[in-house]
């Protein structure tokens, strides 16, 4: 019998050390997500200030500004529905509202 409690015993402490593993790493990933995505915003918002500044900025641009890799921008702005892809190129980003005041 205490063979099996003891089988037991580590299996569930196996399995809730994994379950608390697997949530704080989601933790850490929403973070670092939201993070990233705000230094992104927050850029962009800066360079669209002057009113002769180009409102698109390309994926390069952005990765350079924000010390990202050009892969976790496009990622980022592809999924954030604050940043507006354009239609007419590729890999070049706005701020969605500043994007809609100009098409009004």
């Amino acid at each position: 019998m205490s063979i099996w409690e003891g089988i037991v015993t580590g299996a569930a402490g196996g399995a809730s050390a994994g379950i608390i593993i697997m949530g704080l790493q989601g933790i850490k990933e929403y973070y670092l997500r939201n993070r990233d995505t705000n230094r992104i915003l927050d850029w962009l918002r800066e360079a669209a200030k002057d009113s002769d500044a180009k409102k698109w900025r390309t994926t390069h641009a952005i990765a350079s500004y924000t010390n990202l890799t050009e892969d976790r921008v496009r990622f980022l702005c592809s999924t954030c529905n604050k940043i507006a892809r354009s239609t007419k190129e590729k890999e070049v980003w706005a701020l969605w509202d500043i994007v809609r005041k100009e098409e009004d």
